[in-house]
């Protein structure tokens, strides 16, 4: 595999430890912040602690991102495999426990057992360091990393790639936003377990010499507070949407939304707090980056990244060739896009979103579509259930203002009707929604993904 040409600005994850200094510190936080001296030092640490183990796959669990940062380069130059598992619950670690031997981690975790547990606050990072071997450059593509897809639709799933694959992404990125981002410090509403923030918040800030913050951002009143030109937002639908309250503010040099579509308004709302659009990222764990947009309306296409080379199959699915994944083959996506032009596409949903119901081709998308463009909905989740043994569709909905004044009018009861009714000018009666539950939101995990276990508990519930 061809490496990208790499950025005059960015330091490839193999000579990255080779550098004997920096300008910026590695992260920064209000307890104090962590110099590139320090980092090569505790890198240097945990090596020489890591050759007391006899565990080759190493799982990393870990809240603080420079913790994160120092396992990550440690466990690559001691030549281990890298885990990332994102769910750090006992019973999600213990389902992944086959996958890793040691389990290196800065919180209270419950390690599954068999299994090796070297928590990192309690190494004592004063210790001299003796008879360090310098660095050496690594390898690239012989250093595995598994990571796992959100589970949004079941068990995760396990993608494996190497550290090749995720240098070519960061010299992509410093191409396309490296003079925008500049010496910027990079802020994190998204954890770094995921491709996502593993990427945008740790590794492309280690290459190209940007400060990270140790830890997320999780209310809005901190994403407010942060804002500043000095500092870049990394996040993600589930938090920017929650900015809705806001009053305006100091504007981020740059804000960057993934992990799932960004509602139009709270597009809008950044926009208004901040005075620019968010950069959304289309991806995949198992693709990683594949476009960008600024959504200047909901319709407005997606614009591939340069590297990329897009086209359509005969069911107009999105296929990819990509150096994030194989630029030698190329990779088929279940996304139904509209191919604008070599360069451009627009999402209209996902195929493998299409169930059959009564003999009937029913797409989960097209009746979400169909809620929202109603007076009275906001968003809407729809998903299909199992009903006096038989399959039926549920909606999860929110409401807008004139949805609120309608049900309080009307009652849940005849609203639901309602709803039914509107439904059938598009939708054949199998697919209409029989079951509704109202929420104040849509329930998203960290990365903004909708959890198919969490929507089918709220109909388990009492409530109609």
């Amino acid at each position: 595999m061809e490496p990208l040409t790499l950025p005059t600005t960015m330091t490839s994850l193999s000579q990255l430890m080779l550098q004997s200094h920096r300008h910026s510190p590695v992260s920064v936080d209000p307890s104090g912040n962590a110099s590139w001296a320090q980092f090569t030092h505790d890198v240097t640490l945990l090596c020489q602690t890591l050759a007391h183990y006899d565990a080759k796959q190493w799982a990393i669990c870990c809240e603080d991102s420079y913790f994160f940062a120092v396992a990550f380069m440690a466990l690559a130059h001691s030549k281990h495999q890298l885990i990332l598992p994102g769910n750090h619950q006992p019973a999600a670690l213990a389902e992944l426990s086959h996958y890793f031997d040691g389990l290196l981690h800065d919180n209270n975790i419950q390690c599954p057992a068999d299994c090796i547990s070297l928590k990192l606050n309690d190494i004592d990072w004063q210790a001299s360091v003796n008879n360090a071997t310098p660095f050496t450059p690594l390898t690239l593509e012989a250093i595995e990393l598994t990571l796992f897809t959100s589970g949004s639709s079941g068990t995760p799933k396990a993608i494996h790639k190497n550290l090749a694959l995720l240098n070519n992404e960061i010299a992509q990125l410093e191409s396309l936003w490296g003079e925008k981002l500049a010496q910027a410090t990079i802020s994190s509403t998204v954890s770094h377990q995921h491709i996502y923030g593993l990427l945008f918040r740790i590794l492309w800030p280690l290459c190209c010499d940007r400060s990270f913050s140790r830890f997320d951002l999780i209310y809005p009143e901190q994403v407010m507070a942060q804002a500043s030109n000095d500092h870049v937002l990394i996040s993600s639908p589930a938090l920017l949407k929650r900015l809705d309250n806001e009053q305006k503010t100091t504007q981020y040099r740059a804000i960057f939304s993934s992990g799932g579509p960004l509602p139009l308004a709270a597009a809008h709302q950044c926009q208004h707090l901040f005075e620019q659009l968010p950069f959304e990222v289309f991806g995949s764990t198992e693709t990683g980056g594949m476009a960008y947009r600024q959504q200047q309306q909901a319709s407005t296409p997606w614009q591939r990244f340069p590297a990329i080379d897009i086209a359509l199959n005969a069911e107009q699915c999105l296929k990819i060739l990509s150096p994030f994944i194989d630029q030698t083959q190329w990779y088929q996506t279940s996304d139904h896009c509209e191919l604008i032009d070599n360069d451009r596409f627009i999402l209209k949903g996902r195929t493998d979103r299409i169930i059959k119901i009564e003999e009937k081709r029913i797409s989960l998308t097209d009746v979400e579509q169909r809620l929202c463009s109603l007076p009275w909905i906001d968003e809407a989740a729809v998903l299909p259930l199992e009903q006096d043994n038989r399959l039926i569709l549920g909606a999860v909905i929110t409401l807008t203002n004139e949805g609120h004044q309608q049900i309080a009018l009307m009652g849940k009861g005849k609203f639901w009707l309602l709803l039914r009714q509107q439904l059938r000018q598009w939708i054949e009666p199998v697919g209409i929604p029989r079951s509704y539950r109202l929420v104040e939101s849509i329930p998203l995990n960290t990365q903004g993904k909708r959890l198919v276990s969490d929507l089918e508990q709220l109909f388990k519930a009492d409530n109609a």
